[in-house]
């Protein structure tokens, strides 16, 4: 799995440069963070909406659309897959309830 996310990672960065008129990747950086951030909850509004229905397929397509456009975001923050990763990894082991736990209350 990790080598078809990056590929898509790495298409996701060649492309943010190129033509808006050639690269859906291009137009949607282009439009700016808020579109992005936008597109990515409209997929994961999607993602749920396949699931409450146990639209199997549906889930599965909607959730390759989710990683795309959360791809798309971190690319445009300087951010990548690999930091998302090491954050996996240092809650790797902890409790789900005590890692909220610990997050700086807001």
């Amino acid at each position: 799995m990790r080598d078809s996310l990056d590929k898509l990672e790495a298409t996701i960065r060649e492309r943010r440069a190129a033509d808006p008129d050639t690269s859906y990747v291009a137009k949607l950086t282009a439009k700016g963070r808020a579109k992005i951030a936008q597109k990515l909850g409209e997929e994961a509004v999607e993602t749920v909406i396949a699931a409450m229905a146990d639209d199997r397929a549906g889930v599965v397509s909607e959730s390759a659309d989710l990683l795309f456009h959360l791809t798309v975001l971190l690319a445009d923050m300087g951010l990548s897959l690999d930091d998302v990763c090491a954050e996996l990894n240092r809650r790797e082991g902890v409790s789900g309830l005590t890692e909220k736990a610990a997050r700086p209350k807001e």
